[in-house]
């Protein structure tokens, strides 16, 4: 039978007694982590988020207590009263190895089924079953120092900006829909058929008006949400350390980071320097080929285009630039090694890759018949190349405007072969602003230019005469804080005059219809004096990921989703009632997508019904004109549609409009 806690009162926690508690009386509560059974002396190990203590249970002196501890078992949960003893043998792996707990009285409060992974530091278990059953999970001891220093990490950030003179102000989590560069999660509303919020990607507009408001300085511990492809360092909800300044420049907003992550980090017994270097994105991508650069280790990009004659260009078929990088000691490495190599490049999207070895031996390499032996010798002393290093040369099979795309290659292959290397010195914490971002980017997808960051960051004085005529050539006030090769936060001064800020919207192509539908209070509330103002969010789940160690955000968040923006344990995302989707006015369609017949490509068909004998569909034609497709499945009495997308192409082309009969 279970006994009740009733006026039970814990005195200590596990994890916290120590030799200089020997003699005291002890109340410790938790659960049974081992259990050791040597006929009249049990060990229990009671473990509680301090840490774990061993219990001892005499059958001779304490014969009811032990006869208990028989019936424990792994997880149970208990309370425990007796003395604190010194042990005859100390165990010097655990905290409170030098001393035990001599039972006087055991009180079992719930009996547990047994784990399906050990409660241990370290386990084999899945991340799915780790996820599925989180709340077993989160009783390992790594789960609980990751979630504790996030708490310390987060409560120093609220001190330090606190003491530098930040209001925390709440910002609406229901608000419209506003162009963020990911898409919406949305909510309907029941009130207002047909209309929906949508949860805020970041507050970014509402923290501009709070210094219209004139509140000077805001930070914000705050979730955002964003509808996006997922990977390690990604969530469908995510917590920002967000802040806004007025009056500020570039320097004034880095000095605030620069303190607040110099204290996170001494948090976590990191010692880090301020000020934190700076570097311009264009020599970020040409030296490092990312705009997140490591700084751990060297293995710099180096442009070689020059090494390349033009008739190797033309055999190689090589249209752009070449960049290429020395690979330390890697000189050794075999055919095999050198056709995964290029396999990856090629992956990454590389025309071809090309190599100089350096060997004690002799200097080789597989373009050396296409370029000559000279320009060999060059390729490697561009790079800087030493006797035992591997020089890695590659080219892009496609450009892409406005950037590097070779070095964007070769930047990825750099890390890639600096972890094999083990060249990146794990030690070091090497902080980046990175600044000097144009204001946009090329969109394949949409054939146009579009804002690399969001449409209301700050435009560099000298370039606002381009906005029109040469956007590509348009650099923003924007900047990025980079730490061991990890985006930790990006931020702008923005644009604070209405006149600036509409101009931008026209350059992207926005109408007067669709500024007044998106932004029309924002840009209302331009026109009533508002203060130069900048500011930055950072993601403080990677922070914390970076600074605890860890490897994915999913192991510094209490209850994370697994890539697939599934929560496994609440069984979330999950079909709701009919009832409640009436109530919204809302009806749920089947989308099926299949393969055109005719022409090759794709038809898309959303249905509301499926077809019973006589309600679907007459032939809907190929808009090659080569056929009639039928689809059987539609039940026309409901709402359907179709839309049909041709090869090689990323655009759904409307045939049947949306309709009820």
């Amino acid at each position: 039978m279970l006994d009740f806690l009733g006026n039970l009162k814990r005195t200590h926690y596990c994890g916290a007694l120590r030799a200089a508690d020997a003699g005291r009386d002890a109340t410790v509560m938790g659960w049974v982590h081992r259990r050791r059974d040597l006929g009249n002396l049990l060990f229990l190990d009671v473990r509680d988020r301090a840490g774990i203590v061993q219990v001892v249970f005499n059958k001779e002196t304490q014969p009811e207590a032990h006869a208990k501890a028989e019936q424990a078992r792994s997880e149970f949960v208990v309370a425990v009263e007796g003395k604190v003893t010194k042990r005859e043998k100390p165990n010097p792996e655990i905290a409170t190895g030098e001393v035990e707990l001599v039972a006087a009285k055991l009180h079992i409060l719930n009996n547990a089924k047994t784990p399906p992974f050990p409660i241990e530091e370290e386990i084999n278990a899945a991340e799915e079953t780790r996820l599925k059953f989180r709340y077993l999970d989160l009783r390992r001891p790594k789960p609980h120092k990751n979630l504790a220093l996030r708490h310390k990490i987060i409560l120093e950030i609220r001190k330090t900006m606190d003491e530098m003179g930040f209001i925390e102000v709440e910002t609406p989590m229901l608000t419209r829909s506003t162009p963020e560069g990911a898409r919406d999660y949305l909510v309907p509303s029941r009130v207002h058929h047909g209309n929906f919020y949508a949860l805020p990607q970041s507050p970014q507009i509402f923290k501009q008006i709070l210094m219209i408001g004139g509140l000077d300085r805001y930070f914000q511990i705050v979730k955002c949400f964003r509808d996006e492809d997922l990977r390690a360092d990604r969530q469908p909800e995510f917590t920002q350390l967000d802040l806004e300044m007025s009056f500020p420049r570039q320097e004034d907003i880095f000095n605030v980071i620069e303190n607040v992550m110099v204290r996170a980090c001494a948090v976590a017994g990191i010692e880090a320097k301020a000020p934190f270097p700076h570097m311009l994105y264009k020599d970020a991508i040409r030296k490092y080929g990312s705009d997140k650069p490591d700084m751990r280790f060297g293995m710099e990009l180096h442009e070689v285009t020059d090494c390349f004659p033009a008739e190797a260009k033309e055999k190689l078929q090589i249209g752009g630039s070449v960049f290429a990088f020395a690979a330390p000691g890697a000189a050794a490495y075999s055919r095999k090694q050198l056709d995964e190599l290029t396999e990856k490049a090629k992956g990454l999207g590389a025309r071809g890759a090309y190599f100089v070895k350096l060997a004690a031996e002799g200097t080789t390499s597989t373009v050396e018949k296409l370029i000559g032996a000279e320009n060999v010798k060059k390729l490697a002393a561009a790079c800087g190349a030493k006797t035992g290093d591997l020089v890695m040369a590659v080219s892009a099979k496609e450009e892409i405007k406005g950037t590097e795309a070779a070095a964007l290659i070769a930047g990825q292959l750099r890390l890639q072969l600096g972890e094999a290397l083990g060249v990146i010195d794990k030690s070091q914490w090497k902080f980046l602003w990175l600044t000097g971002f144009p204001l946009f980017e090329w969109s394949e997808t949409d054939k146009t230019w579009v804002s690399a960051q969001h449409p209301f960051t700050g435009i560099v004085d000298e370039d606002l005469e381009k906005l029109e005529t040469a956007p590509w050539e348009v650099r923003s006030k924007g900047y990025d804080l980079v730490l061991n090769g990890v985006e930790l936060g990006s931020g702008s001064i923005r644009i604070h005059r209405q006149d600036i800020q509409e101009r931008l919207f026209r350059a992207l192509g926005l109408s007067e219809e669709q500024l007044r539908r998106r932004f029309g209070f924002f840009l209302d509330a331009l026109t009533y004096g508002t203060p130069p103002h900048g500011g930055i969010a950072l993601g403080l789940d990677r922070v914390t990921m970076l600074l605890a160690g860890e490897k994915s955000i999913r192991e510094v968040i209490a209850f994370a989703k697994t890539t697939a923006a599934v929560d496994l344990m609440a069984e979330s995302p999950s079909e709701v009632d009919a009832a409640q989707l009436d109530q919204l006015g809302i009806g749920v369609l089947n989308v099926k997508e299949v393969a055109c017949q005719w022409c090759g490509g794709a038809w898309r068909i959303a249905f509301e019904k499926l077809s019973e004998p006589g309600h679907g569909p007459h032939g809907i034609s190929c808009p090659s004109g080569r056929g009639v497709e039928h689809f059987p499945m539609i039940d026309t009495s409901g709402i359907w549609s179709v839309k049909h997308r041709s090869p090689g192409n990323s655009d759904w082309l409307q045939i049947e409009p949306r309709r009820t009969a």
